[in-house]
């Protein structure tokens, strides 16, 4: 016995979502744990499984279908055709035609047709979470002249952030650029595990909210960002000798919870050193 298992995922731009996959996934683990062998049916930009185009269709005793709508037409059509004779599974699909016009499964474990409905299989997938990292970035800075590094330090950003699996959640802190209050820019900061930033109020926003921030001076020499760092105690990078290793290991540093802690404690410690400045200058507009 040996199955292939197929869905939305095994057509190119026929919009597979997260919860085909997740479903897919939830069939992966039943079928090993069972003991039943299988290939899975991929096509770009999904990897690491089969082409059912070219696989031998003697080689399968199943083809499971998985999630997503089945109607009575291309590509489906195809697939089924090709695989005709072997047992037809369809699991968590929702069907278009009335059962009673169109059926092409030997077993139906459907989500939802003309007969029943049920919960979609993606509530039994595992809860797996990665991080989400804001990322808030200066612009050109030409006061600085040739002493601007931001373009370096930006590519080393998006390199780390393409080489680990993350949500990315791009913040502008610039009013005059975007329709955003800075309500809505700090409450986005505020819902990160951590930012990577080259502005000063990224660093700043971060903190306040208890968000450690991997935070870049990307002035040669160092300028607001390195002196905003040092008050507030927090590790600066340097633009000017940043590699990408040391950024991805500060990025891993800011995902813990010491660094959170150590978040919190800054801005506790910012809030001390602010709280004679009230008081200086309402002394010195009277």
């Amino acid at each position: 016995m040996k199955a292939l298992l197929a869905g939305w995922f095994s057509f190119e731009q026929m919009g597979a979502s997260a919860g085909d996959l997740l479903a897919r996934d939830v069939v992966r683990d039943w079928l090993d744990g069972a003991g039943v062998a299988y290939d899975v049916a991929l096509a770009p930009p999904f990897a690491g499984g089969v082409d059912w185009r070219s696989v031998d269709a003697d080689d399968y005793t199943h083809v499971v279908f998985v999630c997503g709508p089945v109607g009575n037409g291309e590509p489906l059509v195809g697939l089924l055709e090709r695989f005709r004779g072997r047992r037809l599974v369809g699991v968590d699909v929702t069907m278009l035609d009335d059962l009673e016009r169109w059926n092409p499964f030997d077993v139906l474990l459907e989500r939802d047709s003309s007969r029943t409905t049920r919960p979609d299989l993606a509530f039994l997938a595992p809860p797996r979470r990665v991080p989400v990292v804001g990322v808030v970035l200066i612009d050109a800075q030409p006061e600085y002249g040739d002493g601007d590094l931001h373009e370096p330090a930006d590519a080393a950003i998006e390199r780390v952030l393409a080489a680990r699996e993350v949500v990315t959640i791009r913040v502008d802190t610039r009013l005059d650029t975007n329709d955003q209050t800075a309500a809505e820019v700090e409450s986005l900061i505020a819902r990160t595990d951590a930012v990577l930033t080259t502005r000063l109020h990224g660093l700043v926003l971060a903190l306040k909210n208890g968000v450690p921030a991997v935070a870049i001076d990307t002035v040669a020499g160092g300028a607001k960002v390195s002196r905003q760092a040092a008050v507030l105690g927090w590790p600066v990078l340097r633009a000017e000798t940043l590699d990408d290793a040391e950024l991805a290991a500060a990025l891993d540093r800011a995902l813990t919870d010491d660094a959170r802690a150590a978040a919190r404690a800054s801005a506790e410690g910012a809030a001390r050193l602010l709280a004679s400045v009230r008081d200086e200058f309402l002394s010195a507009l009277t």
